[in-house]
C-alpha cells in the first residue's frame, strides 16, 4: 500500500524571526485551555467514522524545546526523536471515550489572525503490533495540526500513526501509515487565555 507522506507547512528550524514570532505564544497563557470537535476518518477501515475527540493543553512547548526536537530528528532520526520526547509533557490527547495519552509537544505558532497548534506524541504500540511485527510498529508518533481562528471555521488533521523526517532542513515530513489523514472538524477552545497572533 503507497503511504501517504503529508508535509506540515511548520518550519521547526529556529531563526531570529521565527522565534520573535513564536516566543509570545510559547508562554503559560495556554494553561488550562481545552480544545474540543470531532475526528472524522477519510479513507481505509476507518473512512466515514467518527469519535470525539480533546486536546488538553498544559502548556506550550517553548522554543528551545522545539529545537531540541529538531536536533534529535536531525542527529537521531526516529528513535532520536522517541527519545527527545520521551521528557516532554505539555497536555494530553483523547480521541473516543478513553484516557488519551500524553501530548508531548504543543507548539503554538500565528496564523492567519488565529493560532496554529502542532501536536506531536509517542503514540502506544499495542501488543498486536508488537507480536506479529506488523509495518505499523514502524509509524511510532501521532500527530495532529489544529486551526484555531475564532468561533467558527477550526478545523485541522489527525494522524494517529505516523513517521517523522526533516525536509531541507527545516520542515518536518509527515508520512500517514493510513491512506488520509483524518479530519477534525468543529474544533471548539474553552478555558485558559485564548492565544490569537498579534
Amino acid at each position: 500500500m503507497k503511504r501517504k507522506k503529508y508535509s506540515s507547512l511548520f518550519a521547526i528550524f529556529c531563526c531570529a524571526m521565527w522565534l520573535t514570532l513564536i516566543q509570545p505564544l510559547s508562554e503559560a497563557r495556554g494553561q488550562g485551555q481545552n480544545v474540543t470537535g470531532t475526528v472524522v476518518g477519510v479513507g481505509g477501515r476507518f473512512g466515514g467514522r467518527s469519535a470525539p475527540f480533546r486536546l488538553i493543553i498544559n502548556s506550550y512547548t517553548p522554543p528551545e524545546d522545539v529545537q531540541r526536537l529538531n536536533a534529535a530528528l536531525q542527529s537521531g532520526g526516529q528513535e532520536g526523536l522517541l527519545q527527545a520526547l520521551s521528557g516532554l509533557e505539555a497536555g494530553r490527547i483523547q480521541v473516543g471515550n478513553g484516557v488519551g495519552v500524553t501530548a508531548n509537544a504543543i507548539i503554538a505558532t500565528p496564523w492567519e489572525g488565529g493560532t496554529k497548534l502542532t501536536v506531536l506524541y509517542r503514540r502506544n504500540v499495542n501488543f498486536f503490533e508488537l507480536r506479529y511485527g506488523t509495518r505499523s510498529e514502524n509509524y511510532r508518533f501521532g500527530f495532529a495540526e489544529l486551526y484555531l481562528r475564532g468561533r467558527a471555521g477550526n478545523e485541522g488533521t489527525f494522524i494517529p500513526a505516523a513517521q517523522v523526517r526533516l525536509r531541507d532542513g527545516n520542515t518536518w515530513e509527515v508520512e500517514d501509515f493510513g491512506v488520509f489523514p483524518a479530519r477534525l472538524l468543529g474544533l471548539r477552545q474553552t478555558g485558559g487565555g485564548r492565544s490569537r497572533a498579534r
